[in-house]
């Protein structure tokens, strides 16, 4: 899988409230008119509960 650039994950995921399904993390992307690299990323983040950005930061490897 791509590794989005960190800063447009970081703006996709602006103002997102905690914690924060795979569902929701996509859907507020997706408001916020990300690019595909960034909503291919989360699509494919595993199905949790993010309690943080640095959580999800973190899938990043």
């Amino acid at each position: 899988m791509a590794q989005p650039n960190p800063i447009e994950l970081q703006k996709a995921l602006g103002g997102m409230d905690y914690p924060a399904s795979k569902e929701e993390l996509v859907k507020h992307a997706e408001g916020k008119g990300a690019d595909d690299e960034v909503l291919s990323f989360l699509r494919n983040l595993p199905d949790k509960n993010y309690e943080t950005p640095a959580a999800v930061n973190k899938e990043m490897g």
